[in-house]
C-alpha cells in the first residue's frame, strides 16, 4: 500500500501547485496529465483492495465462511 500513498502524495502535490496557477501553459499541461495517470493507478489501487476486503460470516453451525465486503448477511 506503500505505493498508493507515495502516488497519493505525488497528486496532492501536482493539484497544490495547478492551483497556484503560477506555471506556464506547458507545464501546467504537463502536471495535469501526470496526475491524470497518477488518479488513475489510484483509483485502479483502491478498486483492487476493495475487492480483497472480505468478513467473516458466522454460520447457525459454528463455522465460518467468507463473502465479499458490502454484501449484506442473508
Amino acid at each position: 500500500m506503500a505505493g498508493f500513498e507515495n502516488s497519493l502524495k505525488k497528486l496532492e502535490a501536482i493539484v497544490d501547485k495547478l492551483e497556484k496557477g503560477d506555471l506556464s501553459l506547458e507545464d501546467s499541461l504537463k502536471l495535469f496529465e501526470e496526475g491524470v495517470d497518477l488518479s488513475a493507478k489510484c483509483k485502479k489501487e483502491l478498486d483492487e483492495a476493495e475487492g480483497k476486503v472480505q468478513k467473516l460470516i458466522q454460520q447457525r453451525d459454528g463455522t465460518f465462511k467468507t463473502e465479499p465486503f458490502g454484501d449484506t448477511p442473508r
